[in-house]
């Protein structure tokens, strides 16, 4: 099982601080740091020192590491043109030498619209326009050098574009899309992604998921080994009870809660519960570190549960 750390810094997070989890995450092991791409916190939202932009942040971190992959999950499609995110994507690829990955979604979250005037449509057009955006952004990172792309979009269409800049990675960065949607989730991640991400579902959930993603895949002729199949989860990991309940209490979660619905425990339970997510064909659990200034707990679960998953 590959770990990978997971952020969230619309919680409240400076760049340095992203920064200095990036570098530990990277020193400490780990196979990549990805952050969600939110404009706004959720709950109280005082949440100093307000967000930071998450192609902004990559960029920096681009530069900043040197092995470690870098993400989003997961960008919103609400947020950016299909055209210029394919640029910026493909840029930040180039910046880190290779190592950018796509999480895109809907965008779920609408208070965020509305704080930062992005419209906000009917669930129904933003798959839609999320279908339009995977096929605009595949296109132009498939498009031959010296070649243009069209695309008769409704939401974007696309006439005669360079199709440039190219990404470092061929045939194209890695696309993950995730979720429970039972229908239009499966279908386009059978057609687009490299990656299936499932945040915060119980194993239960996970085989149901990806069964309707291997069935999807199977109605249009892929092989799902061809995907990689991932989870993400809370981790609130200590050496003993006492710590855990620490770290629980550090982000305002319930210990017994988060060993229900999260990753949570010694390292022996983590460890134990990693494997009931390994039984259902999970290769990578994104970890959610929630307090950004404990760096011992991303060290801990490096040494402690990485070794022996």
């Amino acid at each position: 099982m590959e770990l990978r750390i997971f952020t969230e810094p619309q919680q409240g997070a400076s760049y340095d601080e992203l920064l200095a989890v990036a570098r530990c995450a990277e020193d400490a092991g780990y196979a990549a740091f990805f952050r969600s791409d939110h404009y706004l916190k959720m709950g109280d939202v005082s949440g100093d020192p307000g967000p930071t932009d998450a192609w902004t942040t990559l960029a920096g971190l681009a530069r900043e590491t040197s092995r470690i992959r870098l993400g989003t999950l997961m960008t919103a499609a609400t947020f950016r043109l299909p055209g210029p995110l394919a640029i910026t994507v493909a840029q930040v690829d180039q910046m880190s030498g290779g190592r950018v990955e796509l999480g895109i979604g809907t965008g779920w979250y609408g208070e965020e619209h509305t704080a930062y005037g992005i419209p906000f449509p009917s669930l129904g057009e933003r798959f839609d326009r999320l279908e339009e955006q995977l096929a605009v952004i595949t296109g132009l990172w498939a498009t031959p050098p010296g070649e243009t792309f069209d695309f008769a979009g409704r939401y974007y269409p696309v006439s005669g574009s360079p199709a440039l800049p190219k990404p470092v990675q061929a045939p194209r960065p890695p696309i993950l899309l995730g979720g429970m949607g039972a229908k239009r989730t499966p279908r386009l991640t059978a057609r687009y992604a490299d990656e299936f991400n499932l945040p915060f579902a119980s194993v239960e959930d996970t085989v149901a998921q990806f069964g309707r993603v291997r069935d999807a895949c199977a109605e249009i002729g892929r092989d799902p080994a061809e995907l990689r199949w991932s989870n993400a989860l809370v981790l609130c990991c200590g050496r003993d009870d006492a710590e855990v309940a620490r770290r629980a209490e550090a982000i305002g979660r319930d210990p017994d809660e988060l060993r229900e619905n999260g990753l949570a425990g010694t390292p022996g339970e983590v460890i134990e519960k990693i494997g009931r997510y390994a039984a259902t064909g999970s290769q990578r659990l994104y970890l959610q570190v929630l307090d950004l200034a404990d760096l011992d707990h991303l060290e801990l679960v490096a040494a402690e549960v990485m070794p022996k998953v």
